[in-house]
């Protein structure tokens, strides 16, 4: 891998989780959520991204360690399904199958964008308790789109296997 200015910036991204975790597990999510948007400001590298978010939804999900609204575990669980699905099944399509590239969908796209949102908005509440309303809604509509995006994705891929010649 050559230091290019993306590659710097992912490795920068990715060396801010342990410090994102450290500041959640220590209470201080101002901290948290200038590290955060630190890290998010560039959405380069989707590994980053993915390595970012989870570890989001995993410490903001620990009662003992949330000093805002909580996460609840069971989204904690279905945004991390998700993605390992999208894995398992980009995995097999392509040993399987042969496909090598599945470009996102808009809809995969808003679901992360939402992602991030929520997570911002639940670390906004440690400081305005007030949002809690809004990051509800928010976390709510996030999982909606994110099991809608999921079953998109297994959609697209049936359908590009059976779209694939027969051999």
């Amino acid at each position: 891998m050559s230091l290019t200015i993306p590659n710097l910036l992912s490795l920068l991204r990715m060396g801010l989780v342990p410090v994102f975790i450290i500041a959640v597990l220590d209470g201080e999510m101002h901290k948290a959520l200038l590290i955060f948007a630190i890290a998010g400001v560039t959405y380069l590298d989707p590994i980053a991204d993915k390595l970012l978010l989870t570890s989001a939804y995993i410490a903001l999900s620990i009662p003992s360690l949330n000093h805002g609204l909580l996460i609840p575990v069971w989204i904690t669980v279905l945004v991390i399904s998700r993605d390992v699905l999208m894995v398992i099944v980009a995995l097999v399509m392509s040993l399987a199958v042969g496909v090598r590239s599945f470009p996102p969908t808009v809809l995969g796209k808003i679901t992360t964008v939402f992602q991030v949102a929520a997570v911002v908005l639940v670390l906004l509440t440690s400081v305005f308790p007030g949002l809690d309303v809004i990051a509800l809604g928010v976390l709510y509509g996030m999982t909606g789109l994110t099991v809608a995006s999921g079953l998109n994705y297994i959609y697209r891929s049936n359908r590009l296997i059976e779209s694939r010649p027969k051999a």
